[in-house]
């Protein structure tokens, strides 16, 4: 009977014009609690966090234009160069399998101060900030805000990809791995400023904490006393449940979840991304596009498609949105693919630098879209916070596995068949279309413990 009562608890009741949460029985509107404007100190939480995530894509985007100078520096081989370029994956995938533990223990913000040294061991901090930083920007957000902060945030990955490109087609590689750093040290300046996330405060139980760095987050002069009552209720009764373990995911009532998010990684990666940006010096040089004009081409969707999503993603949803950006993937790999076919065929050849542009163009505009961002958010959404850590350490193991799949088998791929290789990341980006469509959740306009507690629907 005990347990029955703290399902339902847990649950979200739904009735009609109004959604709220039922905590320890007390119901609390919907409409009032976290509807919050935007401050200094988030906006700040925001920019140090970007920081942490336009790092990471510089560490993706290195090796594309850094490819040429490395492999006549060292004389490396295909395969010894797909080992170089693939091996920051290894790095992330070690960082990915402490990421969510990490988490949990010292928290968000120091946390990311750890994935910052960690940059320096081959990808194992970008390993962290995968996870790190949407969970912290997820929990420290309000509701109405929290879908454009946190893809705006993590676009900064693929942007920061675009501006590694640009940079590396004028400086050396051994330049452009220095210049990467500059970020990194604003990261670790900023954090001195920034709040802990409150959320987990509240989970580890340090209430004055707690409430002291909510208030700084939504201003001085906001009543946080609903928002502070709402979070606390769930924290407190979800903690009494007690599963922080990896094995406790694999249950029934975290099934959903589970098959969500690991889902969404690995549909993410197998779009192509590191295909397109660890070799695209590689692919101009296949299409007889010149580097540094390519770079500069395929560079200029990345700020409007970024900002586009950070508006869409509040108007029509995390769901929808991920559903066009991974369409508009799939059509950029069918123009490149389509490009090389032609090539190989002897046919309309002059056109293929033209299609190979537009196709990357599309992809790339596509994937700032939304694919790029979406899936971290709705993982940091997703899952309750006494298995938020375990969830998110299998889920970014799993996205940087694919990760390093993709990256190691593209030049074998290639070797194969050029076209083959995007109409395969084609067939993929058009797979990630269903399963959206299917299974992923909307969790527009509604609190984290909301979407949570409806989710996990049987809590013993």
């Amino acid at each position: 009977m005990e347990d029955e009562e703290l399902t339902e608890s847990l649950l979200v009741a739904q009735q009609p014009g109004n959604i709220r949460i039922i905590s320890n029985g007390v119901g609390s509107n919907d409409t009032g609690a976290i509807a919050s404007g935007v401050t200094g100190v988030l906006l700040l939480s925001a920019f140090v966090t970007a920081c942490s995530a336009f790092t990471g894509g510089f560490v993706v985007g290195y090796s594309a234009p850094a490819e040429s100078g490395i492999v006549a520096d060292l004389g490396l081989s295909t395969a010894e160069y797909s080992v170089f370029g693939s091996i920051m994956t290894i790095g992330g995938m070690i960082g990915a399998v402490i990421s969510g533990k990490l988490a949990d223990i010292i928290g968000r913000k120091y946390g990311a101060w750890l994935l910052d040294l960690g940059r320096l061991s081959l990808g194992f901090g970008f390993g962290l900030t995968c996870y790190v930083a949407p969970t912290y920007l997820s929990e420290i957000t309000p509701k109405n805000l929290r879908g454009g902060f946190t893809s705006v945030t993590m676009a900064m990955i693929p942007f920061s990809v675009t501006v590694a490109y640009l940079i590396g087609s004028v400086v050396n590689w051994r330049a452009l791995a220095l210049i990467g750093a500059i970020p990194s040290l604003l990261l670790l300046f900023g954090l001195f400023f920034i709040p802990e996330s409150p959320r987990w405060l509240a989970k580890i139980g340090q209430e004055k904490e707690f409430e002291a760095a909510l208030q700084r987050l939504r201003g001085k002069n906001v009543n946080t006393s609903e928002e502070a009552a709402d979070i606390k209720d769930y924290t407190e009764n979800i903690q009494q449940i007690s599963e922080d373990k990896i094995l406790h995911l694999f249950q029934q009532k975290y099934a959903y979840q589970l098959i969500v998010g690991i889902g969404l990684m690995v549909l993410q990666q197998f779009g192509g991304l590191n295909g397109f940006a660890f070799y695209m010096d590689e692919i101009f040089e296949l299409a007889g596009v010149p580097s540094i004009i390519g770079f500069i081409v395929v560079s200029i969707p990345e700020i409007p498609a970024i900002a586009l999503g950070s508006i869409l993603i509040e108007k029509f949803g995390r769901r929808t949105l991920l559903m066009i950006s991974a369409t508009g993937e799939c059509l950029g790999c069918v123009l490149t693919g389509l490009s090389f076919l032609l090539q190989s065929l002897n046919w309309w050849t002059e056109a293929t630098p033209t299609l190979v542009l537009s196709g990357i163009l599309v992809f790339k505009a596509s994937y700032s879209l939304g694919v790029g961002a979406i899936p971290w958010i709705i993982i940091s959404e997703i899952f309750p916070i006494n298995v938020k850590g375990s969830a998110g350490s299998i889920c970014n193991l799993v996205n940087w596995f694919c990760s390093w799949l993709v990256s190691y088998t593209f030049n074998f791929l290639v070797e194969w068949s050029s076209a083959g290789t995007f109409f395969l990341y084609a067939s993929m980006s058009g797979l990630g279309v269903l399963f959206t469509a299917k299974l992923v959740p909307e969790t527009r306009w509604r609190a984290l413990e909301e979407i949570q507690a409806s989710l996990t629907h049987n809590l013993q």
